[in-house]
């Protein structure tokens, strides 16, 4: 099979002047390679493409794959992850992961809240901060949680984020406001664990990979998996897979959100407990990091027993399998976990 890879390499961008915040949600040369690699190994003709402008090019040159294998971030807007799919949907050509629609909703925070909210699955209690003045009279109970509304890979995300009062909340959302040029994202604060759920499959159908526990610079109520634990995770972050109550209680959590979202083939759930035990979700990620050796997704897999290999391989035939062809070699982990 003729496999289109669409990705935005980080270095590239680093070469045409941009900065190393602007382009901290890119993938890395390993990236790109270990995904070819797997697909050459499993019997497919990859062509690498690259970014949105390489891929209109080709399009408009009359190049047509059998399927894209998709991960390109995208830079500008809210629908910058969604632009690459919404372009193979009119071409008609078959991608990798979630649609353009379930990109764009995802990568906006609040509004992935409140479709999971009237969905009736608990997340907790939200507002949106789009200019300074929206801090006065703020109504949520501290301490609150402040992020940029449309950012992955935990951009904005520091030891700052956990904010005890309203004079904080004005410094920390000033800040992410110049910084990010985007609303800020304001939730309850929750003080319990943090899980997030390896995801594989679409819809109803979805099944659990693993639900590993996340435990940031040294634990407590108070730690922050922020921007810098992420870029220094062997040393700042602690992962462990885990199977207990509450880590069961937020896969099904995690599952229906999933499906509520119309979220394809493989991906991420963040949950995390409030101070009763009861998981909460935080946000999905339908377009996952796939570093082999620091990307989430492949960390989970790792730990439960899946390779690398068996990862790619299996998305690519559950997009496949949207299409009318094959099978489910994965699917098996994912029951017997569960």
């Amino acid at each position: 099979m003729n496999i289109g890879m669409t990705y935005d390499l980080r270095s590239d961008y680093l070469a045409r002047g941009y900065s190393l915040d602007e382009t901290a949600e890119f993938d890395s040369l390993r990236t790109i390679e270990g995904i070819e690699s797997a697909l050459v190994a499993a019997g497919h003709a990859v062509e690498r493409i690259g970014g949105i402008d390489a891929l209109v090019e080709r399009l408009s040159g009359g190049r047509r794959w059998d399927l894209v294998f998709n991960i390109a971030e995208g830079l500008h807007g809210f629908g910058r992850e969604a632009a690459i799919p919404a372009l193979l949907e009119a071409w008609r050509i078959p991608c990798t992961f979630s649609d353009s629609l379930t990109l764009a909703v995802c990568l906006h925070k609040a509004t992935t809240k409140r479709l999971v909210r009237d969905a009736g699955i608990p997340t907790p209690d939200f507002r949106v901060v789009e200019r300074l003045g929206d801090v006065d009279g703020f109504s949520l109970e501290f301490p609150v949680f402040a992020k940029p509304v449309a950012e992955g890979t935990s951009k904005g995300v520091t030891g700052a984020s956990l904010v005890e009062d309203e004079r904080a909340l004005r410094r920390v959302c000033e800040c992410l406001l110049l910084r990010h040029a985007q609303p800020v994202l304001v939730e309850r604060y929750l003080p319990g664990r943090e899980f997030t759920v390896g995801i594989l499959g679409s819809g109803g159908s979805a099944r659990v990979l693993g639900v590993m526990e996340v435990v940031a610079d040294g634990g407590g109520s108070g730690a922050v998996y922020s921007y810098a634990a992420k870029q220094e995770y062997e040393e700042r972050v602690s992962y462990r897979l885990v199977s207990d109550r509450e880590a069961m209680a937020s896969a099904e959590l995690a599952v229906q959100a999933w499906a509520a979202l119309g979220c394809r083939d493989a991906g991420r759930v963040d949950v995390r407990l409030d101070a009763r035990g009861v998981p909460m979700f935080i946000e999905a990620n339908p377009l996952p990091g796939l570093n082999p050796d620091d990307s989430d997704l492949p960390i989970i897999c790792r730990l439960a027993g899946i390779s690398y290999s068996d990862l790619i391989t299996g998305i690519v035939q559950l997009a496949l399998k949207r299409q009318g062809e094959a099978v489910e070699p994965m699917m098996a982990h994912a029951e017997a976990w569960r």
